[in-house]
């Protein structure tokens, strides 16, 4: 992993504050701000990830209020063929 520099400007007592507890955490300043930035990262990754969920459920729900329902014999029924195909496949190659 390449590395970068990443300066910018904060007040001089906001920094000072933030080293000293940093110390009292056994880190360094470099090291929390690494965790943060990881963190905030990961959040909008969740926050993407749910955005895309939310909209699959409401594409779901639209549909059956619009009675685009498939009955849940037919889906058993087309689960209990693939499962057989699979099975069929599995002893084939034994």
């Amino acid at each position: 992993m390449s590395e970068a520099t990443f300066t910018f400007r904060v007040d001089e007592s906001l920094k000072s504050e933030f080293a000293t507890a940093a110390k009292a955490c056994d880190r360094t300043g470099a090291q929390l701000l690494r965790d943060f930035m990881r963190e905030f990262v990961q959040q909008q990754d969740m926050a993407g990830h749910d955005a895309w969920f939310r909209r699959q459920v409401q594409d779901g729900l639209d549909s059956a209020n619009a009675g685009r329902l498939v009955p849940a014999a037919d889906v058993e029924a087309r689960f209990a063929a693939r499962r057989a195909s699979t099975r069929g496949a599995l002893e084939a190659s034994e």
